[in-house]
């Protein structure tokens, strides 16, 4: 869904800087209501991360794009390869901050795979050109 959402939003005719400001702003507010979302789905299933909960991958999924939010779909799959491996991997901080009370740690790894999965497309698109 985080991927339909940036395509969604990469259409707009809007200019680069504009399309990341936009894109931040929705994946902002995905992250808000997530962590609303979380805490309250923590108490009803009685766990933490409970696998329901996948509103944290909707927000981790759109902030590898927040660079380049019309690329292309070899970037998509780059993008979404490299978040579900950092996603996976939980790189520092992500193990840590997944067990921040409250929904926090739900919401929280996610977006530090997100950044991670940002950080490498960044470098791979350096490398590339």
């Amino acid at each position: 869904m985080g991927l339909v959402l940036t395509a969604a939003l990469g259409e707009l005719p809007l200019t680069r800087p504009w399309l990341s400001a936009g894109l931040a702003a929705v994946a902002a507010g995905i992250f808000l209501l997530g962590l609303w979302a979380a805490r309250h789905a923590e108490g009803f299933f009685g766990r933490n991360d409970p696998r329901e909960v996948v509103i944290d991958e909707v927000a981790g999924q759109m902030i590898p794009f927040l660079a380049w939010p019309q690329a292309s779909w070899k970037w998509w799959v780059a993008g979404f390869v490299l978040f579900r491996i950092f996603d996976i991997l939980k790189p520092f901080p992500a193990r840590r901050a997944e067990r921040a009370p409250a929904g926090w740690g739900i919401m929280l790894d996610d977006v530090v795979a997100g950044l991670y999965s940002l950080a490498a497309l960044l470098g791979l698109g350096f490398l590339v050109k």
